[in-house]
């Protein structure tokens, strides 16, 4: 039975480079695929674009397309990614001046849109947005972007037409593994066992380095070898949808049956019922199975018809917030750090009562990941005093870093390592839209 190859290149935006080439030159695949885009990434990306039309895609797109697009070249593997972003097209042209510049002749690289529904959002504006459980015209910011999941019609537009390269926006996550199997094979896109088993194989890829063992690694309860020099996961599915996901022999790292139960739980809110673009995978009764040493069989996912809406991301201009970090060491260090806080609060009530929308003050390795006021203090040797403030404008925000700076000569004996920063936040509210007003294109551009 025929099967073919699909590799992980990345997991997130700013993930590592090495272990794709890698692969490419190693793993003897047919696709590799970098997922590099979060719910709020797009939004980021729409801001860049309004200040540049020529950006808005991820800022590591050339150095990535700069070593991966040659490898691909020669070794005849076609690669998929989501790192248009706001921009697909700017990004194109940026992989066809790249692979002009490495002769790479005869090579398609092609752009998927269709996914920014900003010039039609104003239809939804009594849609309930899922985090506030109030209409979309409630939320307290400008809308700066409004972009749907698409599924993998886009991609199969582009590989029917014979791209290389297939660089899209918003799409789902699975979607830019399983296009290429649904292409290579010609599944129906209503054999909905099938894409359920090529949701499995996308949700597993997705990550990167979280299936083979990055992500699981806790030393002495489950310690994983290599993870300095940790190896991507690839899938090898054959024309029934069953696969089996393994790695390069000699990558740091490992595929077993718990890296990939671990795996296949993330993100998912109820197995039975994981909405995507193109299926309601169910993965349920899912089984992984060691049949060799890195190399694990999955089975179990199936499938059910696709619902009518598409998720859409609303990046909205929200507040911004100012934070400021100063250490404390040596005896007395806590103490030091603790009066910093009382400084701090009593200074910014003094300068902006009742201006900030909510803020947090830590000593960072005693009560910042946990938010605990009533956590009983260990003596350390050092501490790092850490506020927070959220507020709808920069001239007030910016007075919580101002003030952290202000300790070196105002505060506690000993302050030092002072950073401060203020940022413009763009958060992200979720609606559902009609499939029906996402409408996926395609341009595809041959390398003179």
């Amino acid at each position: 039975m025929r099967s073919i190859r699909i590799g992980s290149g990345a997991g997130y935006a700013g993930d590592r480079l090495e272990p794709s080439l890698e692969l490419i030159e190693k793993g003897n695949l047919d696709y590799i695929s970098y997922e590099c885009l979060a719910e709020r990434t797009i939004a980021i990306g729409q801001q860049a674009k309004l200040k540049d039309p020529t950006k808005g895609y991820n800022g590591l797109l050339e150095h990535r397309m700069e070593k991966a697009l040659p490898l691909c070249y020669e070794h005849k593997v076609k690669l998929i990614t989501n790192m248009g972003s706001a921009n697909p097209q700017a990004a194109a042209a940026k992989c066809v001046e790249i692979a002009e510049k490495h002769g790479l002749k005869g090579m398609k690289i092609a752009c998927v849109t269709g996914d920014d529904l900003l010039p039609v959002i104003d239809k939804y504006m009594d849609t309930e947005v899922w985090e506030t459980g109030r209409p979309l015209r409630e939320l307290p910011g400008e809308i700066v972007s409004a972009n749907a999941y698409q599924g993998v019609e886009g991609i199969l537009k582009a590989l029917e037409q014979g791209a290389d390269v297939v660089i899209t926006g918003r799409v789902s996550d699975p979607a830019i593994f399983m296009a290429p199997i649904i292409h290579e094979f010609g599944w129906s896109l209503e054999d909905w066992d099938k894409l359920g088993k090529g949701t499995m194989i996308g949700h597993l890829l997705e990550c990167g380095g979280q299936v083979t063992g990055g992500y699981y690694a806790e030393p002495g309860k489950k310690d994983v070898p290599g993870v300095g020099h940790l190896g991507f996961p690839i899938v090898e599915v054959s024309e029934d949808g069953s696969f089996i996901i393994t790695k390069v022999e000699g990558s740091g790292g490992m595929v077993t049956p718990d890296t990939c139960a671990e795996q296949i739980c993330y993100e998912i809110h109820d197995p039975t019922k994981y909405i995507t673009p193109d299926v309601v995978a169910n993965f349920k009764e899912v089984k992984f199975t060691q049949i060799a040493k890195d190399v694990v069989k999955a089975e179990g996912a199936t499938g059910a018809p696709k619902t009518e809406t598409f998720k859409c991301s609303i990046g909205y201009r929200d507040c911004f917030i100012g934070d400021g970090e100063i250490s404390y060491g040596g005896p007395g260090c806590l103490e030091r750090g603790k009066l910093a806080l009382e400084i701090l609060k009593e200074r910014l009530e003094l300068v902006a009562p009742g201006q900030f929308d909510e803020m947090k003050f830590d000593i960072i390795g005693c009560n910042s990941l946990y938010w605990n006021p009533d956590f009983k203090y260990n003596e350390p040797s050092e501490v790092r005093v850490r506020a927070a403030g959220r507020a709808k404008t920069k001239a007030i925000a910016d007075l919580v870093p101002n003030e952290v700076e202000a300790l070196y000569t105002n505060g506690p004996a000993g302050g030092c390592g002072a950073v401060k920063r203020t940022r413009e936040i763009v958060s992200v509210a979720s609606i559902l839209v009609s499939r029906y007003d996402v409408k996926p294109e395609v341009e595809v551009f041959e390398v003179k």
